[in-house]
């Protein structure tokens, strides 16, 4: 028996929509011809990690001592954007907030964070940008959902065979990886928790997108 549709072609969808769609991950991603996988990701890691991430970690603490942050927009504001930012300053890399991304009908809309770095001429080849979102209402699951459609629309317009992202409810961080040849996207069995596990997030995060100088001995860790 052949798989209903379950998207209508004769409907538009924004980035958001498949946040609401009623369906499992696995689902949506065959409406695209994607595959999902479950599993540990060899993620790539930096020793380098930003001077200031512990003043950050210790101002995250301090606002969470003042107030519930209840809001999307709080979150964003608070929890996110100041790991984000830090990590574009640090790596030197461009960061697009709010990014209008268009491909066609079913994959259109903002994209919360992209950064991009820019490898040598010797690097050509690597990963040099990840896209992280926000889970709205805290919802890892549908979140995850959203984001691999999102690296999906990416993956359409921009060069590279591995697209990295990230989804995250300001607390918890969930990583993810598109790979272009085997129309796979993985999904990382492991959560992050900012408190615990700030440093290998911003490790993480800066091992996708510092790139590493070809005469050094340093390599990303699996």
């Amino acid at each position: 028996m052949l798989k209903r549709p379950i998207l209508d072609p004769d409907r538009n969808y924004t980035f958001r929509s498949y946040f609401e769609l009623p369906y499992e991950t696995d689902e949506v991603l065959a409406e695209f011809g994607y595959e999902l996988r479950t599993d540990r990701l060899a993620l790539p890691h930096s020793a380098e990690l930003p001077p200031r991430l512990p003043a950050i970690a210790q101002e995250i603490e301090e606002i969470l001592r003042l107030t519930l942050l209840s809001s999307e927009a709080a979150k964003r504001e608070l929890l996110i954007a100041p790991i984000i930012a830090e990590i574009a300053r640090f790596c030197r890399c461009s960061l697009r907030i709010e990014y209008n991304l268009t491909v066609n009908q079913w994959l259109k809309g903002e994209l919360d964070y992209l950064l991009r770095s820019h490898p040598t001429q010797t690097q050509t080849d690597r990963p040099d940008s990840i896209l992280v979102i926000e889970a709205k209402r805290d919802d890892l699951t549908r979140g995850f959902t959203q984001l691999a459609v999102e690296l999906i629309a990416l993956a359409e317009v921009e060069p590279g065979n591995v697209f990295y992202g990230a989804v995250t409810t300001g607390n918890i961080w969930q990583f993810g990886q598109l790979d272009r040849p085997t129309q796979t996207i993985t999904q990382d069995l492991q959560q992050r928790s900012i408190f615990s596990n700030l440093p290998e997030i911003a490790s993480i995060l800066v091992g996708i997108l510092k790139p590493i100088d070809p005469h050094s001995s340093q390599s990303p860790a699996g």
